[in-house]
């Protein structure tokens, strides 16, 4: 069995500069590019750009350039037939040095919108039709940890990414088992997060939760519910001071084994993580970051009747898609 990225959810992890890819399908109004990284120590500048074509004199529809240079600064642009259009700056730096962050480029009809960290930046007018825009590019003073597309239609030609979930079972599965994902996204939810699994838990379905763990944060929770009866066929509860995460069910009043083995730990303190949990006939799949985290073997066996996704504690959310 292995992990395939639902339709519409295009991950690339720890991706090298300067990055400059094809955008799976073509850039759409709905779609939204979440970058992951963290700022250099020394860091004087980088750019995103959204970019009409592959080569060195292609048109780019949207510059996005922070400039550390005395006069911290955010400028925005595009360039037509080798021109430089109207420049347009925003004297705010929302990056730090070192630090991690997240920036997400919502494409709607009229703008890009820019939301960093959480926080809606700036809006930049289409200056060129956006079905105009094949790749991104990204480059400059910083060190990627992931880039996402969400919301638009991978290229028909497009194989999606496998990541093997045991060592030789890399093969792509039949179409049949590629995982769905029935709701729409939710952005920036607020926590504590309760959303309806529309129809139940069903086998191959994914759910992508992507957030950011505080630098105070102690402790935070993901639950798979029956709201009918309030057991919990799978509870994931990072554990920030521990340097752990637990994983358990409630069923019929009561705990079982907590299970604490781990591959690999994408949760700390002041750092963004993106997970995918892929249920499957007799286990929960768990990737972060791109790396597969743990398997969780089904405890209630009629796992079709949890119907609700919790999260509650210290987390804060940028992206829910159930």
């Amino acid at each position: 069995m292995a992990f395939v990225p639902a339709p519409g959810y295009q991950p690339t992890y720890n991706p090298t500069l300067p990055y400059n890819k094809p955008i799976p399908g073509g850039l759409s109004v709905g779609m939204s590019i979440y970058i992951q990284g963290v700022a250099s120590e020394h860091m004087k500048r980088f750019s995103v750009n959204f970019v009409a074509g592959q080569g060195p004199g292609a048109d780019i529809a949207f510059h996005f350039n922070p400039r550390f240079d005395g006069w911290d600064k955010v400028v925005f642009n595009s360039q037509q037939g080798g021109q430089w259009g109207s420049e347009e700056k925003k004297r705010s730096m929302p990056f730090r040095k070192g630090t991690p962050f997240e920036l997400v480029f919502m494409v709607l009809p009229e703008h890009y919108k820019v939301v960093i960290n959480g926080n809606p930046f700036y809006e930049f007018g289409h200056r060129i039709p956006l079905q105009m825009v094949t790749h991104l590019q990204v480059d400059g003073d910083l060190e990627l940890q992931s880039i996402n597309f969400i919301g638009g239609q991978p290229a028909p030609s497009q194989t999606p990414m496998v990541i093997p979930a045991y060592p030789g079972s890399g093969c792509m599965p039949p179409q049949s088992n590629l995982p769905t994902m029935e709701g729409p996204p939710i952005f920036n939810p607020t926590v504590p997060f309760m959303g309806k699994l529309q129809g139940g838990l069903t086998a191959r379905k994914t759910i992508i939760v992507k957030g950011y763990v505080p630098p105070t944060g102690k402790s935070f929770a993901i639950n798979f519910k029956v709201g009918s009866s309030g057991d919990v066929a799978l509870h994931i509860n990072p554990r920030l001071t521990e340097d752990t995460v637990v994983r358990n069910s409630y069923l019929n009043g009561s705990w079982g084994s907590e299970e604490k083995k781990i591959s690999y730990n994408p949760f700390g303190r002041g750092q963004y993580f993106d997970l995918s949990i892929r249920c499957g006939i007799d286990r929960f799949k768990i990737y972060g970051n791109g790396q597969h985290l743990f398997d969780f073997s089904h405890r209630l066996s009629a796992f079709q009747r949890v119907d609700i996704l919790e999260i509650e504690g210290d987390i804060t959310l940028s992206y829910v898609q159930i």
